[in-house]
């Protein structure tokens, strides 16, 4: 028998913060946006609100859905009122162990002894993040895709401890909002970023070592394997900090060479260029430009 879920409190307003924020408010529940930052929780409501017109203009929701929806976002700065009635909390703060481990140990003390606490972590254990709490069994990965608004998958990651009724739980929300869930256990990135991160840091370095230039790699991969977005397109979407603290996790898990980040990932992480989120990784980003242009480092086949 699955839990009841009313009242859900989201930590952290960035793009999958507000991305799942919005997801959950549209479909009906009371939804509870906590950041340390009251000016980043406004820009995150412009951002759902926006989001939301688009859906409205492909007459995908009703305005008065929108409406509804947007009043059921409230804002707050304070972990623990955030947190103090809610039947469920999704973290979606930075994919940093210590940062989450902290989160989780304020979760665990102001949360309501039957609530789930769920993370958005794309690699990171979640039995290890259970171990600070004393609620193991309620502690449960849900790694939504990004933009969570669009994408259709849920990646629910059982920890050593994870209840069935809790993973019952989550499997069946997901379902209530749209989404389609599949259950992993709790192995260094699951599944989603132990097969596609390999994938993009192979790309990186064979850009690294002149193979190919970041336009070959890229449309060998989308016309070659129907892929939708070339891996250094995708990676930039991502983060390339992202994509390097998760090639980080899986070397340190597998203990395996092959997981070791590219010296090039590392290098434009290191330097700032961290894809459409600076401006710049593997492509240059000019705000209100669809034309994907490469970035004029990697302009020449000489470029290193």
């Amino acid at each position: 028998m699955s839990l009841k879920l009313n009242t859900v409190t989201v930590i952290g307003s960035g793009t999958m913060g507000n991305g799942i924020s919005h997801v959950f408010a549209q479909h009906g529940f009371n939804v509870r946006m906590m950041d340390i930052n009251q000016g980043a929780l406004d820009k995150a409501l412009v951002t759902i609100g926006k989001n939301m017109d688009r859906l409205v203009a492909k007459g995908s929701i009703t305005e008065q859905l929108k409406q509804e929806s947007m009043a059921r976002i409230s804002t707050y700065t304070n972990m623990e009122e955030a947190v103090k009635e809610s039947d469920l909390v999704v973290e979606a703060a930075t994919e940093n162990i210590e940062l989450k481990l902290n989160i989780f140990r304020q979760l665990d003390q102001f949360s309501p002894s039957n609530c789930i606490l769920a993370s958005n972590t794309s690699s990171i254990s979640l039995t290890r993040i259970a171990s600070v709490t004393k609620r193991p069994g309620k502690v449960i990965g849900m790694h939504f895709m990004n933009p969570v608004p669009v994408m259709k998958l849920v990646e629910i990651i059982n920890g050593y401890g994870t209840d069935a009724e809790v993973t019952e739980t989550i499997y069946k929300l997901s379902e209530q909002l749209g989404k389609v869930p599949c259950v992993v256990n709790d192995y260094p990135g699951f599944i989603s970023n132990r097969i596609l991160m390999p994938m993009i840091n192979e790309s990186v370095l064979a850009l690294q070592e002149g193979v190919a230039g970041v336009q070959e790699i890229d449309t060998i991969m989308k016309l070659g394997m129907a892929h939708p977005m070339g891996p250094l397109q995708l990676a930039d979407f991502i983060g390339l900090d992202t994509c390097y603290s998760i090639m980080h996790v899986l070397h340190m898990g597998f203990g395996n060479q092959k997981y070791a980040p590219a010296t090039l990932l590392a290098n434009m992480v290191q330097a700032g260029y961290l894809g459409v989120k600076s401006g710049e990784g593997f492509y240059k980003y000019t705000p209100g430009s669809k034309e994907l242009v490469v970035s004029s480092r990697f302009a020449s086949r000489e470029w290193k």
